[in-house]
């Protein structure tokens, strides 16, 4: 029987995220000897931005209150970019995020613009895509000395062009979307050569206050649903890191009880043999407001 591995991926989202979640979560990995792919937003913090979602994403409002998502940020953060400048993050941290580096985790990209990414995405002219990871990547081997060989797209929200920007970047592989194992992704028609290594597994927001699960057992629920060989779990700086930062300790444990081994994106990568084509489409998923990438059907 093959072993349970959970490839760690970390979204740092924001400035507070950036400041305070990161370092956590920092101190807890190494407390526990595990290492992950942690993807920093690299431009402007407008998370209030983000409010609008209210009016133009159907379920938005219930499911922050349901998940207690906004405990994770703090009224100046839900200021940022609307009654509030919005701070650089990436800029304003450089040490945080070299220091992750540091302790043996492996970096990437997430954005520049999170909620500009995340809400536009679908609208953008091919050059402003090119333009907000080009500016992404520019900061990122400013303050690493190196390039960026992976990135992750806010809120797992693509578009061709996106793929297509990706591939020129040379990337080693990107985690943009949602689904059950490695692949090439295949959208509207268009064959791209970037690996996609997708989460696997659904985020603490999207499974808390459903079917009984809060911070006391989410780890409970993630354990019954580990399947045998590759995991992906994707956690946010802002709620493992910061609001619920207790739920992710005992959920370390339980893995270091059962012998759950967990790695990162890029040793998950060097693993992975044989890898098929699929579809990659934007839709619904249960528990996230708005549209996410979906694997979908091999392709010949």
């Amino acid at each position: 029987m093959a072993d349970k591995i959970v490839a760690l991926k970390v979204d740092v989202d924001t400035y507070a995220g950036t400041r305070d979640g990161v370092p956590n979560l920092l101190a807890d990995m190494a407390r526990f000897g595990v290492k992950a792919t942690f993807y920093f937003s690299m431009g402007p913090d407008n998370s209030g931005k983000a409010l609008r979602r209210i009016f133009t994403r159907k379920g938005f409002l219930k499911k922050q209150l349901r998940s207690g998502a906004p405990s994770a940020y703090s009224l100046k953060t839900m200021l940022y970019g609307v009654l509030l400048p919005a701070p650089m993050i990436a800029a304003s941290f450089p040490a945080v995020l070299r220091e992750t580096e540091q302790q043996g985790h492996e970096v990437g990209i997430h954005c520049w613009d999170h909620v500009k990414w995340h809400d536009y995405l679908p609208w953008f002219p091919k050059h402003l895509t090119a333009m907000e990871l080009g500016r992404a990547s520019a900061l990122f081997e400013e303050i690493f000395g190196h390039r960026a060989t992976t990135t992750a797209a806010p809120g797992w929200t693509v578009s061709p062009d996106s793929l297509e920007v990706q591939d020129a970047l040379g990337l080693s592989y990107c985690s943009d979307g949602r689904g059950t194992a490695p692949f090439y992704p295949v959208m509207v028609g268009r064959r791209f050569r970037t690996l996609q290594i997708p989460t696997t597994l659904p985020t603490a927001d999207e499974i808390l206050g459903v079917n009984g699960v809060t911070p006391a057992n989410i780890h409970d629920f993630y354990c019954k649903n580990l399947q045998e060989g590759l995991n992906v779990l994707t956690i946010h700086a802002e709620m493992e890191g910061g609001a619920i930062r207790p739920s992710f300790i005992r959920l370390l444990e339980r893995f270091q009880d059962e012998g759950v081994r967990c790695i990162s994106l890029g040793q998950a990568a060097q693993q992975i043999d044989t890898v098929p084509a699929c579809e990659l489409f934007m839709g619904e998923i249960p528990g996230r407001a708005g549209n996410v990438a979906i694997q979908g059907a091999l392709i010949p």
